[in-house]
């Protein structure tokens, strides 16, 4: 199947070409069809899967048709649970809705930075890609009204659910005009989902793609037996011996993300951390060194890691194991995307080789482990 196939204009699928979009994935081709055709949808994908595109594009397509919002009354708002994954997908947005035949003015919105610029860009915003704190902050300074809206996309609805994000999201739905197209999205499907999904959504096309486990075969994976002691030398040895200049290291918490990226600096290996508690002016900044290559590694925690997309990222590694099986899944998903072949590296002391055996057994994929005790880590 082509993206000609799904009902787009010339416009947008020029566009698309230009982006090297070349055959649509799974969700993309379920859902761009039914959105165009003004259903409401369900869909069941998990991170990293295209969700984005396959609502972003037909939600510009649909605008084509419509004419300009009256000014800072939204027509369009996408609910996402983080920073990073708002400018995620405003970036998507961004892509096609300057280039359009008719320009489409789109903004992401969040907290950690300052509300004042943000109110001063409302100014002729039609799509809008908010945190649902920052959301609300922005109509109760009267920045912008939801009274308009006629499509409404939740993105991540699980994580925003599990992130304690309920009440906000009712007082949203509150503000919002009875008629209007829902789209929900979600990794899975739970109790609270399903209610959610109850409450919004009216004869939803429900469309559930199986996770792609296909993505999990491009990932080449190693586990290292290693001591605590002996992590960071590791850490760097591997770093300097396959000479990696782009890598993404996983940590459980704030304090030891720093700790390493501090160890990586002081042993001459450009570093950054991107923690819950950096800026959003400094996560931001992060992100953008390591796609351009102005630093090799970037050490993050699990939270700060929602939303994070490089393209055809090479190395992930894990520092230390998650508690979660579906969060060791998310972080080796950051590599081996959209065709590309990557690595994962996870460390795992010998305490924790049952709970790695779990991680094996719920991916279905059994991971080679390399003894480290000869390992020579003088110097590193």
């Amino acid at each position: 199947m082509t993206f000609s196939e799904l009902g787009l204009s010339a416009p947008i699928l020029a566009l698309a070409k230009a982006q090297g979009y070349e055959s649509p994935r799974p969700i993309q081709a379920a859902a761009i069809p039914v959105i165009l055709a003004g259903k409401d949808v369900l869909g069941i994908a998990q991170t990293g899967s295209g969700k984005t595109a396959s609502f972003a594009l037909p939600i510009l397509q649909l605008f084509q048709q419509k004419p300009p919002a009256k000014n800072r009354h939204i027509t369009a708002l996408v609910l996402v649970p983080t920073r990073e994954l708002a400018m995620q997908v405003g970036e998507v947005f961004q892509l096609f809705s300057e280039r359009l035949p008719r320009p489409v003015k789109c903004l992401s919105v969040f907290g950690g930075v300052s509300i004042n610029p943000q109110m001063i860009q409302m100014q002729g915003v039609e799509i809008l890609v908010a945190t649902p704190g920052r959301l609300l902050a922005l109509v109760e300074s009267k920045a912008m009204s939801l009274s308009e809206v006629d499509v409404l996309v939740l993105d991540e609805a699980d994580k925003m659910l599990n992130m304690g994000f309920r009440d906000e999201m009712n007082s949203i739905f509150r503000l919002l005009p009875e008629k209007r197209q829902n789209l929900l999205f979600s990794a899975t499907l739970g109790k609270e989902v399903n209610t959610i999904t109850e409450m919004l959504l009216h004869d939803p096309i429900k469309i559930e793609i199986a996770q792609e486990v296909e993505n999990l075969d491009l990932i080449h994976q190693t586990g290292y037996f290693v001591t605590e002691a002996r992590k960071g030398p590791l850490l760097r040895y591997l770093i300097k011996s396959q000479n990696m200049q782009q890598v993404l290291v996983f940590t459980s918490s704030i304090h030891k993300a720093d700790l390493v990226a501090h160890k990586l600096k002081k042993n001459g290996i450009q570093a950054l951390a991107l923690h819950s508690e950096k800026s959003q002016g400094a996560r931001t900044e992060a992100l953008r060194y390591l796609k351009s290559g102005e630093i090799n590694v970037l050490v993050a925690t699990d939270l700060a890691s929602r939303g994070i997309d490089i393209p055809a990222l090479p190395f992930v590694i894990n520092y230390e194991l998650p508690r979660s099986p579906k969060d060791f899944i998310h972080r080796i998903g950051r590599t081996g995307r959209a065709g590309v072949e990557g690595r994962a590296i996870t460390f795992v002391e010998k305490a924790e080789e049952p709970h790695f055996y779990v991680i094996q057994k719920k991916m279905k994929k059994r991971v080679e482990m390399v003894e480290t005790d000869e390992f020579d880590l003088q110097g590193y």
